[in-house]
């Protein structure tokens, strides 16, 4: 197996776990994980849907670092599709603006994810919403079929980032967009952090360049770039010292190291 497809397969395993673990584990990506002996809970990067219309609190496992459909400009009757879309959160909050006569269509390569965003759904009666098990670097969707694409805190956990870019293009119709909250860096870590499964598999560690980021942005062809909010990350020393070793730690907080969790639209034109 390829060192992409082992990233892969963990991330994976992480979110099948979160999906099982969810009521213990309410709380960021960067949390604990579920089969080790600590059950603190940290919501470094996750927002509040609450006030949100759509919100479901079952459907909101607190994972994301933004509200990208807060910034999409989604109108009713859009076909909105939904980048790893966990148990259906940012789809539900989708799903109310884009009314009766829109759709929402949310991918996510975990199984029980899927299995969880189906039941919150169905639970609901809800007809215009369908949740997809697939691979968003090679999507499981016909070209241009999407009025948006939003996604939240997940193509940083998914090492071929300029392939999901250029999967987002594919889908999108002419004239359509979107709208992805994500984290990304500017310094760089130490290799020990970086090689740390837990800080991978928690959205920090598997994160890129800023300038990186938004570069294969414009490689895949999307114009009128923006990044609409940009959030600083601050990481616990909790967290630091649940998954890390304190020569690690010392390097990392000696580096000049800034975590975002920033906002991004881009248009297919």
């Amino acid at each position: 197996m390829s060192e992409n497809q082992n990233l892969k397969e963990l991330v994976k395993q992480r979110y099948n776990e979160l999906a099982l673990n969810a009521e213990a584990l309410k709380g960021c990506c960067c949390g604990v994980n579920p089969k080790g002996s600590s059950k603190r809970v940290f919501t470094i990067m996750s927002e509040d849907y609450k006030n949100l219309e759509g919100y479901e609190p079952d459907a909101d496992l607190g994972v994301g670092c933004g509200l990208p459909t807060q910034y999409a400009k989604i109108k009713e009757g859009d076909t909105v599709v939904d980048l790893g879309s966990g148990a259906g959160n940012d789809c539900f909050i989708a799903r109310a603006e884009v009314g009766e006569n829109g759709s929402v269509i949310g991918i996510d390569f975990s199984p029980r994810m899927i299995a969880r965003a189906r039941a919150n759904a169905r639970k609901r009666g809800y007809a215009n919403i369908r949740f997809i098990e697939g691979d968003i670097e090679s999507m499981p969707l016909e070209n241009n079929v999407a009025d948006v694409v939003v996604s939240n805190c997940v193509l940083n956990l998914l090492p071929k980032k300029d392939i999901i870019f250029k999967e987002i293009y594919r889908v999108l119709k002419q004239g359509g967009h979107f709208c992805i909250s994500d984290v990304v860096l500017e310094g760089v870590f130490p290799k020990e952090f970086t090689d740390n499964a837990a800080m991978y598999a928690g959205c920090i560690a598997s994160a890129i360049q800023k300038e990186d980021y938004l570069s294969e942005i414009k490689k895949a062809g999307f114009k009128n770039i923006c990044i609409e909010r940009t959030k600083t990350v601050v990481i616990p020393d909790e967290v630091l010292h649940e998954h890390l070793d304190e020569n690690t730690i010392r390097k990392y907080k000696s580096g000049s190291v800034g975590i975002y969790s920033i906002t991004v639209t881009g248009r297919k034109l």
